[in-house]
């Protein structure tokens, strides 16, 4: 997590690529921006170790930072490790590490649930991988400076993850460029999750009752299973832990953070989105609106799973920072196509995710 500060920027361990004083994370699970007040001509600000005079901005003057290979490639390895594990415990890393600390049934649970491990951590980590390359080949298009993924291991979780993060030179980009940025993602992700969605489906049997939670259905899968309903599956209910396979976990978490990510504030997909399509004051409205809204919701319907998320929205800001050029023009497709994607958190997640 970046501080805000006064200061120009010069250097941090996960702020690699920064311009402007206003540092862009573009991300699965949460994005980040923090704006500082914006260098001066002469000042030199960092690209991952090299320095590099950051104005005057254009294409053809957009320097090239040196990328970091070895903290991406770390994370993205202990994060493979992390979903193993998620998936080889069936969803349920705590019971093997907090409520059942014996070796044996440790390695129980690897030796005969490790294929559902592997599929797992090869759907997640390929919906993960899709949605960030989806932002980060937008970037080198524009020749935005960006890092590569920082994906996020958390072993202790159901999912086994907390997704992914890409550090972006977001001043760089004006109106248009941010608004293809932030939408590439999302629609990349899910053009991966839900084929491998649509397996798990396939692969289900809710004849069979029993787990320690339930996932809820969003109102996409909702729909879905009217059209196609798994044998037992009867309106209105979620699917228990012991019904789940690796491809529909997957493909029900690629929903969820996709849905996540579009939510229309801040630094998230949405709010990059939101913002180019209605313009700064809108936006800014809205924003606001809707965080007042959640906040309510939490507490009203006791919904306090949800109240990290709110306070990391609200330590970034609730607010999106102006681009390098607001004034340019979207066209009608691109405006159709916001309005549109804006929806995507209503039909992706449901409020009470675990019963």
């Amino acid at each position: 997590m970046v501080r805000a500060s006064t200061q120009p920027i010069r250097s941090t361990a996960l702020q690699p690529y920064c311009t402007s004083g206003v540092p862009h994370w573009s991300s699965v699970g949460y994005c980040v921006s923090m704006t500082t007040n914006p260098p001066s001509a002469d000042e030199y600000i960092p690209f991952g170790g090299a320095y590099a005079n950051p104005l005057p901005d254009s294409p053809s003057t957009r320097l090239r930072p040196t990328r970091r290979f070895r903290l991406p490639l770390m994370l993205f390895l202990a994060t493979c490790l992390s979903v193993f594990w998620a998936g080889s415990t069936h969803w349920l890393p705590t019971y093997y590490m907090i409520g059942s600390s014996s070796p044996l049934s440790i390695r129980h649970a690897l030796l005969t649930q490790w294929s559902n491990g592997l599929i797992y951590m090869a759907c997640m980590l390929g919906i993960l991988f899709t949605h960030e390359m989806g932002h980060f080949l937008v970037a080198l298009r524009y020749r935005i400076p960006a890092s590569l993924p920082f994906f996020l291991p958390l072993p202790i979780s159901s999912v086994g993850t907390m997704g992914a993060v890409i550090a972006m030179d977001g001043v760089r980009a004006n109106r248009k460029e941010i608004f293809d940025i932030g939408i590439a993602g999302p629609i990349a992700g899910l053009v991966v999750a839900i084929p491998i969605l649509m397996v798990g489906i396939s692969r289900l049997d809710m004849q069979m009752h029993g787990g320690l939670f339930e996932l809820q259905l969003p109102l996409l899968l909702k729909a879905i299973f009217h059209f196609k309903a798994p044998p037992g599956y009867s309106p209105g209910a979620g699917v228990w832990q012991w019904q789940l396979n690796p491809y529909f976990m997957a493909g029900w978490v690629g929903l969820l953070i996709t849905g996540l990510n579009m939510l229309p504030v801040s630094q998230l997909d949405g709010g990059h989105v939101l913002y180019t399509v209605f313009g700064r004051k809108l936006a800014h409205r809205i924003a606001r609106g809707l965080m007042v809204l959640a906040i309510a919701a939490v507490v009203a319907f006791d919904l306090y799973s949800w109240l990290p998320m709110l306070l990391i929205v609200l330590m970034i800001g609730i607010d999106h920072p102006p681009t390098r050029d607001d004034s340019v023009e979207l066209g009608w497709f691109r405006i159709v196509l916001g309005c549109i994607s804006l929806a995507i958190p209503l039909l992706c997640f449901p409020p009470r995710v675990f019963m």
